[in-house]
């Protein structure tokens, strides 16, 4: 039924005038529109598109599963293969320092990398630092003298749950786009994306190809970087977590002066959670913390009088609820200077000052190549020394032993499965204590030998005959 023709005349919309936009000039009008803060955010986020060139055995026998199985590799044509992936950056220098994830550079064989502005330039560029803890990379472009729009850093510390950010990348490939959230929550430390687990959580829509992009704070300064996605489809579920923008600024430091792998400061102690039953035996109201398991005798720990049994509740002031936020507040302080400690000692708070050292390379690490007739042939060993835990990634920095620093493809340490990280515990019923030692030890073995690997605290023993 059509509506009164009176009713139609009032509904009729007046020619409106067409309205200037103008830049927000207060907070409030700004929560009208985001556009003012993506004007200029977005100049300095760029796409990532890498090219690696793989090495591929192609099986003459096709995929028939009973020759490939026999026959396996060994008379297979080799071939070239490119892979290609796609993420986003963001522009830290003006010189051309881009900063992204390195899961979105990582990859087999030689890679390419071309980075593309939003003005529609294009740059390759080079790989000048990757860490692998903080799941962090930085780019040179070669430019050749231009300059480039940058992207102020905000302090991530400042941030709070509620606050209103800006996810700005490149998501499924589609072009440069903006989703909005909030903060939904500070300090996830159990995810389980990379060694140092401190992330800022959103609900700003976050999708593949957003790996390595900015999130932005109200003010268009990077907050963080966008890193990864709980999902169970592959696309945004409203939970999406990004590195906190401090400890991007530390890689980020690094690589501007040119060092090839990121120092952090030197603990010398063990540290583990506080669970409900340790705040018990402790007499703590929480169970929070990070508990002292085990002190260095020579490291900064020791020597600010830290011992077994404390729990470090604070540093410089900030919470610490968990030893992997303890890692974050304590490494993103950098080398050089000191750090206040808050512990809690028998029930009784208390501070102290620790030196903030780079880790020492005590004893020094005589690494090897470990040839010959015998189940660690392929391996590249080293004495564990605090500044090769750090290097690995290996937790406890105050212990010693043999690491495994690398392991050749197709060699028996390969085929009985030792991997990078792995620390050797012992050689037929004997200790393991140094280099020295073990190769010793592994040229008087004969041809059966008792193994005894430690890998993320867990000890395999193995019995291998030659």
């Amino acid at each position: 039924m059509a509506p009164p023709a009176d009713a139609q005349q009032r509904a009729a919309p007046e020619p409106q005038a067409q309205h200037e936009r103008v830049v927000p000039e207060s907070q409030v009008a700004v929560k009208q529109s985001f556009a003012p803060v993506v004007k200029k955010a977005a100049p300095a986020v760029v796409n990532v598109y890498v090219q690696h060139t793989v090495q591929q055995i192609v099986s003459p026998f096709g995929d028939d599963p009973f020759f490939s199985q026999l026959f396996g590799e060994r008379f297979g044509i080799p071939r070239e293969r490119i892979q290609n992936s796609l993420g986003s950056g963001v522009l830290v220098d003006p010189s051309g320092l881009v900063v992204t994830n390195n899961h979105v550079i990582q990859g087999g064989g030689e890679a390419e990398i071309t980075v593309a502005l939003s003005d529609g330039r294009e740059f390759p560029a080079k790989v000048v630092l990757k860490d692998e803890h903080t799941d962090l990379a930085v780019l040179r472009l070669d430019a050749k003298g231009a300059k480039f729009p940058v992207i102020e850093f905000a302090d991530s510390d400042s941030l709070e749950v509620g606050d209103l950010v800006l996810a700005i990348g490149d998501p499924f490939g589609v072009g440069q786009t903006v989703t909005s959230g909030i903060v939904s929550a500070l300090a996830r430390t159990q995810v389980g994306i990379s060694d140092y687990q401190f992330f800022i959580q959103t609900d700003a829509a976050i999708n593949p190809g957003n790996s390595g992009g900015a999130l932005v704070d109200m003010d268009g300064k990077l907050a963080g970087i966008n890193t990864a996605i709980f999902s169970r489809s592959g696309g945004s579920h409203g939970i999406g977590f990004a590195i906190p923008s401090n400890m991007v600024r530390l890689v980020v430091q690094s690589a501007l002066k040119g060092v090839a792998a990121v120092q952090r400061p030197w603990l010398g102690a063990t540290l583990q959670p506080v669970t409900s039953d340790i705040a018990d035996s402790l007499g703590l109201p929480t169970p929070s913390g990070a508990l002292v398991a085990k002190v260095a005798a020579k490291g900064p720990a020791a020597k600010a009088g830290l011992a077994a049994g404390d729990v470090v509740i604070g540093v410089d002031g900030k919470e610490v609820k968990d030893p992997q936020a303890f890692d974050y507040r304590f490494l993103t302080k950098g080398i050089g200077g000191t750090a206040e400690l808050t512990l809690l000692r028998k029930g009784q708070k208390m501070t102290t000052t620790i030196a903030l050292l780079a880790p020492v390379e005590d004893p020094p690490r005589d690494a090897r190549e470990l040839t010959g007739h015998h189940p660690l042939s392929g391996c590249k060993v080293a004495n564990l020394s605090p500044a090769v835990a750090q290097e690995l990634g290996v937790d406890d920095d105050t212990r010693q032993g043999v690491v495994v620093l690398d392991v050749k493809d197709d060699t028996p340490a390969a085929r009985i499965g030792v991997q990078r990280g792995d620390i050797v515990v012992s050689l037929n019923n004997e200790k393991v204590s140094s280099v020295a030692q073990l190769a010793a030890a592994l040229d008087l073995s004969g041809d059966r030998w008792r193994l005894s690997v430690e890998r993320d605290g867990k000890v395999f023993n193995l019995a291998i005959s030659g």
